[in-house]
């Protein structure tokens, strides 16, 4: 959570651990979503009345401030969110997907903005995919557009969180090497161990950590230059946990890209790590709740 000026600096940004992906099912994610939202949102704006509005970044598949369903919150259905924030916080609220969020905010404030045609990819807990065309966030006639870790970059592979064979997201995100490495370990790993630790395993030559790092990046590869060939988008960022083990990734990624791109695109899609890291989704999400009071409306504009 962040505060950011118009200026568009971030003035104030704060982390808050939550478990959410196991709820227990007699509890009501939707109800336990927003009040952890509004708790802290509250307690924010509390401290700063000259808040306007809020925008949020939420993962999942969501239309109009409605999060349809949540692939790592499983037991969120049809909750709108946007609706139940605002009621609680007295300002207008847009929520968007996070992925979405943090494509507004590279293509304004990232490294070379502004861009017009950009996608923004997030490895972390899933693969979260945003897109902007032609200045304006592409979300798709029922808001699941960008949905690029749900790409297929193996046939029959490893399962999926969506419950798809294959998906990118089995294979480059953050949560899924961490996966790879451990059942690849079984017991002869102390602990389980995440993502960051098996970069750090690549680094001093383990042979195991080098290649689920080198899967995961020809899977990103592969993704990329599918999306990029159709939707002719140039410039891609790489955000999420995973940014940081670009050093080991931007390889076999170029490499996909060289031998799946069509021809006319070779050598025009550059894809690189986010410089504006987590503040990429403070800034689109601050963009959006900006554009929506400037409008004076309390539903997102598309």
């Amino acid at each position: 959570m962040g505060i950011v000026d118009g200026r568009n600096r971030v003035l104030h940004a704060q982390r808050i651990e939550v478990r959410l992906a196991d709820l227990p099912p007699h509890v009501d994610a939707n109800h336990t979503v927003v009040c952890i939202l509004a708790e802290h949102i509250a307690d924010i704006m509390n401290r700063h009345p000259e808040i306007a509005a809020v925008g949020a970044g939420f993962p999942g598949f969501i239309h109009r401030g409605v999060v349809r369903a949540s692939p790592n919150i499983p037991g969120i259905r049809d909750l709108p969110l946007a609706e139940r924030l605002r009621e609680r916080l007295g300002v207008p609220v847009s929520v968007e997907n996070d992925a979405t969020a943090a494509a507004l905010g590279e293509s304004r404030h990232g490294e070379g903005a502004p861009l017009a045609f950009l996608l923004h990819l997030t490895l972390g807990t899933g693969v979260g995919g945003g897109i902007v065309l032609d200045g304006t966030p592409c979300v798709g006639a029922c808001g699941m557009a960008g949905e690029i870790g749900h790409l297929c970059v193996q046939p029959g592979g490893r399962r999926c969180g969506c419950g798809n064979l294959g998906c990118l997201e089995a294979y480059a995100s953050a949560t899924s090497v961490a996966a790879r490495w451990n059942e690849a370990r079984g017991g002869k790993q102390a602990r389980r161990v995440d993502a960051r630790v098996v970069h750090r395993h690549a680094l001093h030559g383990d042979p195991l950590a080098r290649r689920i790092l080198e899967e995961a990046g020809h899977a990103l590869g592969l993704a990329v230059a599918q999306a990029a060939n159709l939707l002719d988008v140039h410039h891609v960022r790489i955000g999420g946990g995973m940014r940081h083990a670009w050093d080991m990734l931007a390889g076999p990624v170029q490499e996909a890209l060289d031998n799946h791109l069509i021809p006319p695109l070779k050598g025009k899609v550059h894809v690189q790590p986010s410089h504006l890291g987590e503040n990429a989704a403070l800034l689109g999400a601050a963009w959006m709740a900006r554009n929506l009071a400037r409008m004076g409306r309390d539903t997102p504009q598309r």
